[in-house]
């Protein structure tokens, strides 16, 4: 059976038609984010200019700033694109900023550019391009962060924080609405409220986090009507792990087994930062990442979500094997990329990444490693240590995935039986 498109629920008052979802998150007095994702069709288009519409007038009324995250769109109409224009033609003096992910799009822009939008290739583009003071009509500036610039320079760096932060909760945002989806079909719920209570309990009994629960509630096969959801389920024991520094009390914690393997990795590998992402099956197996030390968030919302090259982790994770670049400035794939740009700002200048594999080859995540300085730095010993990490990883991921979430799943369908009317 096909997996549903993931939609995120419509913002109050909206009705948006299945397929696109929209979510509008102020930040602070200067910024105001409007992510969407799915598809923008000319079905779409309509609702979108009346919200678009809105959107700019309040922001023109406030002061703040439009941004449009387009990176979750995986097709825009005609329609839409002449909704846009219409919406943001008189903004040429403060125009909308659009952060575009996907190239066929940005190249339609191009194309046509409306003359109220800004196209960024990245939200850090994006918000970079924001004064850092207050600016009179006449183009004098004003107020007191045209005195105090240092204190502007950290309210930019602040807002993009809190952006980047907020755009990272949008992420999770589609997976859990089309599980609250499945649920209230499912046990023939109220509504969506009681949908999100059960993942809420469920994610907070057995300490799985929400997102992980919602995907495996997507992902997972529907139960029988009654009875256990897994029938004749073993419970097998967590798997011996020779580096993964983490105690028998911790082993089914995610975070503090994902942070630990963070902490041993930059120890192993006497790297300048690590990151570790892991695959979801609810998208496509894509690998979101789970943990990270040592760089910055305009680095983590380029690599939140990775599904193909050039990220040197989705190389890794598709050649099976490690992938090493030792000048990121120098290779001419990544070195161009808005992920190697990112990186290079950061202060990483070589990267290593390596697959968490299983015994049958089955890639459970993938470890990154960066460097300063450009060039080799781990001796054999060091990449013995990491493959005997990643090793662990890979181990403790599959045990976790088949025990501890569906552990959860368990919980979960055996509360809503408990509650369902029928």
């Amino acid at each position: 059976m096909p997996k549903p498109p993931l939609v995120a629920p419509a913002p109050p008052g909206t009705s948006l038609p299945y397929g696109m979802a929209l979510t509008v998150t102020p930040t602070d007095e200067r910024v105001e984010l409007l992510c969407l994702s799915g598809v923008l069709d000319t079905l779409a288009a309509d609702v979108f200019g009346q919200e678009l519409e809105a959107r700019v007038r309040r922001s023109r009324d406030s002061g703040r700033r439009l941004v449009l995250d387009l990176t979750g769109l995986r097709l825009v109409s005609a329609a839409a694109l002449q909704v846009l224009d219409l919406a943001t033609r008189n903004l040429t003096a403060t125009p909308v900023l659009a952060v575009v992910g996907a190239p066929h799009i940005r190249e339609l822009l191009l194309l046509s550019p409306p003359a109220g939008l800004r196209s960024f290739p990245t939200l850090a583009a994006a918000l970079a391009s924001l004064p850092t003071t207050d600016e009179s009509p006449d183009g004098a500036a004003a107020g007191p962060l045209a005195r105090e610039p240092q204190d502007a320079l950290s309210g930019r760096t602040a807002l993009r924080q809190e952006v980047f932060g907020l755009r990272a909760k949008n992420r999770t945002g589609p997976i859990i609405g089309v599980a609250q989806g499945i649920l209230r079909e499912r046990y023939d719920l109220p509504d969506l409220d009681a949908a999100f209570g059960l993942l809420r309990d469920a994610s907070q009994h057995l300490n799985v986090p929400l997102r992980i629960l919602a995907s495996a509630v997507v992902t997972a096969p529907r139960p029988r009507a009654d009875g256990p959801w897994f029938p004749g389920r073993r419970h097998t024991p967590m798997p011996a792990m020779t580096l993964l520094g983490v105690g028998e009390s911790g082993h089914d914690d995610r975070r503090t087994v994902i942070e630990s393997a963070v902490d041993d990795v930059m120890t192993f590998t006497t790297a300048d930062a690590a990151e570790i992402h892991l695959t979801d099956a609810a998208l496509d197996d894509a690998l979101v990442l789970e943990g990270h030390a040592g760089l910055d968030a305009a680095y983590h919302d380029q690599v939140a979500l990775l599904t193909g090259p050039p990220a040197l982790a989705a190389q890794a994770r598709a050649a099976g094997e490690p992938v090493f670049v030792p000048d990121i400035a120098a290779d001419p794939v990544l070195g161009t990329s808005a992920m190697g740009r990112a990186a290079l700002a950061a202060g990483s200048s070589a990267v290593y990444a390596l697959p968490a594999l299983t015994g049958d080859g089955s890639c459970m995540g993938v470890i990154t490693v960066h460097r300063h300085r450009p060039g080799s730095w781990m001796n054999a010993a060091q990449r013995t240590a990491l493959g005997a990490l990643a090793t662990d990883l890979a181990a403790w991921r599959f045990w976790y995935r088949r025990t501890v979430v569906l552990d959860a799943l368990e919980h979960l369908h055996t509360q809503a039986q408990a509650s369902d009317p029928r």
